[in-house]
């Protein structure tokens, strides 16, 4: 559905894509994470025909967006990070505005704009004036604005930016439901931990260059080995047991733990390479003095992987 090779693009001397080369196929809700000035919005405005990359290919549905710019624009949804909106129009006005620009046929055009409302959540702001939403329901009238044509395609550049929590969970919930209708997403974010919850796949790019493409378990798993194919525990301590500084110096001498550390008066945090087993690590504790509340191996975060991954160890 989304496809680039040796996508290259420059501004002056600054290179801000270096030989992209991307898959997305049907199905994928994919996430698009870098640092800022990493090239993932240069990337989501040639893939929406907005601008000429200086070398490479890219095709969107299987056309080529150097020479199919009009037919690619009714197949796809771009939403920028910063979404322009006609303050002087009511919420219904607006999509109704761009309804017709789809040459959405006047009879289907009441009950298309009534669906992508229902779809958004916005149905009881359709009189509203665009200009006295807030920026939560601004952000999903953009997304109502890109359902308007029932695009396949969804290239959603920060959707979540500047959202206050509630809204940003709005947002996930909207962004999983057009996941679950079938429609490819492509979504940038610095917010990992939702994009963790909502993709089926994930892109890691750095400096133009992409580090990583691949499913988040992929990810993961590349992390652990990168992190010598060990885990991180947490230990949590009961009044009256000996202290992490006690306890430290026994458990740094097996001889598959790489760090201890203290995490406050009654907690540790232990990182291992390979898997030595649970019972031996508590047994160690204990005979050290230790009184156990838990003990916890810590799930590896897409935070995890995104450190990791972006420190020069897969280029």
């Amino acid at each position: 559905m989304i496809e680039t090779r040796n996508l290259t693009k420059r501004y002056g001397t600054l290179t801000a894509l270096d030989g992209l080369t991307l898959d997305i196929g049907p199905g994928q809700v994919f996430g698009f994470i870098g640092p800022n000035g990493a090239g993932k919005s240069t990337t989501m405005k040639i893939l929406a025909c907005l601008m000429r990359a200086d070398a490479g290919s890219a095709s969107v549905c299987g056309l080529d967006v150097s020479r199919h710019g009009d037919d690619i624009r009714r197949v796809i949804g771009y939403m920028p990070d910063f979404l322009g909106v006609y303050d002087d129009l009511t919420v219904d006005e607006y999509l109704q505005f761009f309804a017709s620009a789809f040459a959405i046929p006047r009879a289907k055009r009441r009950s298309v704009v009534d669906q992508v409302l229902q779809l958004t959540d916005l149905t009881e702001k359709r009189h509203a004036l665009v200009d006295s939403l807030s920026r939560g329901m601004q952000q999903r009238l953009g997304v109502a604005r890109v359902l308007i044509h029932d695009p396949k395609v969804l290239l959603l550049d920060e959707p979540a930016s500047g959202l206050d929590p509630r809204a940003r969970i709005e947002m996930r919930e909207l962004l999983l439901e057009l996941g679950r209708m079938g429609k490819v997403l492509m979504v940038s974010s610095h917010i990992l931990s939702e994009l963790a919850e909502m993709c089926t796949s994930i892109g890691i790019i750095e400096r133009g260059k992409l580090l990583y493409a691949g499913t988040i378990e992929d990810a993961y798993q590349r992390t652990k080995a990168l992190a010598g194919g060990g885990e991180s525990i947490k230990v949590l301590l009961e009044e009256g047991s000996a202290p992490p500084e006690l306890l430290i110096p026994a458990i740094s001498r097996h001889s598959l733990v790489t760090n201890a550390s203290a995490e406050g008066p009654l907690a540790l945090t232990i990182r291992t390479t390979g898997h030595p087993g649970h019972n031996d690590l508590i047994r160690t504790l204990i005979d050290a003095g230790a009184r156990i509340n838990s003990f916890q191996p810590m799930e590896i975060k897409l935070e995890d992987a995104f450190l990791r991954l972006t420190t020069g160890a897969l280029q």
